[in-house]
């Protein structure tokens, strides 16, 4: 039986919510996955500290990235593809992990997190340049880390 557009939704939400911030050990599990591979040059520990280092972000911002996620599996792949995709099994949770990751490298999508990151940090503070300032810090604290393990930067 095939799933409605509605279950497709409901299951992509719950699988990327869960493999991405259902737990604080599964999210910085996710974050060094993430670090591991946009930084190769970075070492397996340094990116396990690192991910330990990023604050958890509101729910309303995971809300957004996987709906807007959501909305471009429906748009650009057929929906036997998505019912294939959202049947469960361990190795099709996984994959819809890695095209999330992948999305969110997107050109596209590094720029709209950044700009909801900003937009965040502004609320959140009642300062327009609050989000320059989480950036800043969070370079120095990548900095910081890079150091301490004597890696080289990432160019």
């Amino acid at each position: 039986m095939s799933l409605s557009l509605a279950q497709l939704r409901a299951h992509i939400f719950l699988v990327i919510l869960d493999r991405f911030s259902g737990s604080a050990e599964r999210r910085q599990e996710a974050l060094a996955e993430y670090f591991l591979v946009t930084m190769p040059n970075v070492p397996e520990d340094a990116a396990k500290r690192l991910a330990e280092l990023i604050p958890d972000l509101m729910p309303d911002l995971y809300s957004k990235w996987i709906g807007e996620f959501a909305d471009r599996l429906f748009e650009t792949v057929p929906d036997e593809q998505l019912q294939h995709l959202c049947d469960g099994t361990v190795e099709n949770n996984a994959a819809l992990g890695l095209v999330f990751l992948m999305f969110m490298e997107s050109d596209r999508m590094e720029k709209q997190t950044e700009d909801d990151l900003r937009e965040y940090a502004r609320k959140h503070s009642g300062a327009d340049d609050m989000g320059d300032l989480v950036a800043e810090y969070l370079r120095g604290k990548v900095a910081a880390l890079r150091a301490d393990v004597g890696g080289a930067k990432v160019q």
